[in-house]
């Protein structure tokens, strides 16, 4: 059938599943919008208040459901906001295609009004990216461009569309044919064997489990190998959730801000089975200290990853959904023939030590208490999204994830205001579920017009802001590095959250202590959005700390 280039990128939006794709309309994309509403029965669309805010939101609904999340954008202005949702996605992995519009094609390069070379600015932050200049290339793009965002390490992908394309007349092929990527394939069998070896002749082996274990759903295989040499788990950010927090050898988050048990473990093991992680600064600190008494298997399916931040001892580059369950199956079971050992032990004696390090009296109103009793009353069913900060890492330690795509967070970017879009996109993709929202004032001022997509939406989002009137992991560095020097990190704002909450349409609670923390919990509404306001301490601290550059003999535990 004969279409429109508009049209051509809605029919193939639909052919790739695309249930929702969010955006925000302008002049060089009003035909794709005109489009959209003559489709409105085939795929719905969420305005977002503003560009970064959808991309967040696609960003979040790749996460939690898999699949991935598309966007729209007009040019200049509109492309531009989307930069740092490019790039949070492309540091986490997270399958999106971008989409934006372009000034006609006889125009690029002559500096019309909003034309901006957006493949030139997003080169080093997408997987791929096109311009297309001919409308006979439209839909090859489009659907190579979601093949290449979901396939091997996932990743953004960005397509450019001028607007003299998406009103050209071209032929839709519904079985067109692209190339594929090779599919998922394991790790060689000499690397394998050379893996079994060294597992084997392992005295104290630790597995550290990272978002390629999520990815490739290969966490119940990770949970195989653990059982059978006895080995903790160590996890990083991204790899929250790939086994559940509830694993007896499931030791949490390791590194700068990790769990205490899980980074003394990982610096006393004999060997690290590091499963698709990046071994990025903040999970290893000083590089050269963290591989000194071990050697390292790396697992990935991305062969740039492999040695790139720590040599290993053997590299293992394939699917982990392909690798790890001939890992598995090729080591003996060491648990089955001989019990428990020195290694179990020493790991429970950590898991103790962790308690009377960090379970001791809190403040009347702790961040840590405030996140469980959270986690304590939506349990394992609700998507938990959050900013970026102390109360991040809060949640990191202290929310008991049980199952994977749960955790939506940004690990790599690190990007403040990721949060609230993010929370959108996951809510929408699982079924308009109650999902809830971590975050701080200094966080949720960066998007908190999103709110308003939330409302309109109607969507059962609820936010929990863990409010000290501070940039509290900033102010947390200055307390302990800089002699407290507070430099421009107490907000000192008169912002009244709740009050604001209801000026969006949403309702707002406010929270002082435990108690006030459970009445608002049991009062949620049953439709949509509501935030509630808990008031801690600006002195409290994300512990334990490795010190930038430190290693696990460094680390602050008060």
């Amino acid at each position: 059938m004969i279409l429109t280039g508009a049209g051509i990128v809605i029919e193939e939006l639909v052919a790739q599943g695309v249930g929702t794709v969010f955006g925000y309309p302008g002049g060089f994309v009003i035909h794709l919008y005109d489009e959209l509403y003559k489709n409105s029965r085939r795929i719905s669309h969420v305005l977002t208040a503003h560009e970064q805010g959808a991309a967040h939101a696609a960003d979040g609904y790749a996460r939690a459901s898999g699949r991935a999340g598309a966007v729209i954008a007009t040019s200049g202005p509109g492309a531009t906001n989307l930069v740092t949702g490019i790039a949070n996605a492309y540091l986490d992995s997270s399958p999106v295609v971008f989409i934006t519009g372009n000034v006609p094609v006889p125009m690029l390069g002559r500096d019309a009004f909003q034309e901006i070379d957006i493949a030139s600015v997003t080169l080093p932050i997408v997987k791929h990216n096109y311009v297309v200049r001919e409308i006979k290339d439209l839909q090859r793009a489009l659907r190579e461009a979601f093949l290449i965002a979901q396939s091997g390490r996932k990743g953004p992908v960005l397509v450019d569309i001028p607007r003299s394309v998406q009103v050209d007349s071209f032929a839709y092929d519904p079985g067109l044919k692209v190339s594929a990527p090779g599919a998922g394939r394991p790790a060689d069998a000499g690397a394998l064997g050379e893996a079994i070896a060294a597992i084997e002749k392992s005295e104290r082996p630790y597995i550290y489990a990272g978002g390629g274990v999520s990815a490739s759903g290969a966490g119940g295989h990770a949970l195989e190998l653990s059982r059978k040499l006895g080995a903790p788990v160590g996890l990083s950010m991204m790899g929250i959730g790939a086994v559940p927090a509830s694993y007896g050898l499931c030791l949490g988050m390791c590194g700068m801000h990790g769990r205490y048990a899980s980074t003394v473990a990982q610096s006393e093991a004999d060997l690290v089975i590091a499963l698709g992680v990046r071994f990025s600064d903040r999970a290893t600190g000083n590089a050269k200290e963290y591989a000194k008494n071990c050697a390292i298997i790396h697992a990935d399916i991305d062969a740039a990853e492999i040695g790139k931040n720590v040599p290993p001892q053997v590299s293992l580059r394939g699917d982990l959904a392909e690798t790890l369950p001939l890992l598995a199956a090729g080591v003996a079971d060491r648990i089955a023939a001989r019990g428990e050992g020195e290694w179990q032990a020493r790991v429970r004696e950590l898991k103790a030590a962790e308690g009377e390090l960090l379970g001791g009296p809190a403040a009347a109103f702790a961040p840590r208490d405030a996140v469980a009793r959270v986690s304590a009353f939506f349990g394992d069913d609700a998507a938990v999204a959050t900013d970026v900060g102390q109360h991040q890492m809060w949640v990191a330690q202290h929310y008991g994830f049980e199952r994977p795509r749960r955790l939506i967070t940004s690990g790599g970017l690190g990007a403040m205001g990721f949060g609230l879009g993010a929370a959108i996109g996951a809510c929408i993709a699982n079924g308009r579920k109650r999902t809830v929202l971590f975050t701080s004032e200094g966080s949720f001022g960066m998007n908190l017009t999103e709110l308003a997509t939330a409302v309109t939406q109607n969507l059962p989002v609820v936010v929990v802001l863990l409010n000290n009137g501070v940039l509290g992991m900033v102010r947390q560095w200055q307390t302990l590095f800089f002699d407290r020097r507070y430099s421009q990190t107490v907000l000192d704002r008169k912002t009244d959250f709740p009050a604001l909450a209801r000026a969006f349409g949403a309702h707002g609670f406010s929270a002082g202590s435990a108690e006030e923390l459970d009445a608002a919990l049991k009062n949620l509404p049953a439709e949509g959005p509501c935030l509630i306001d808990c008031r801690i301490d600006r002195d409290e601290k994300v512990l334990p700390m490795i010190p930038p550059g430190g290693s696990a003999k460094d680390i602050i535990t008060k």
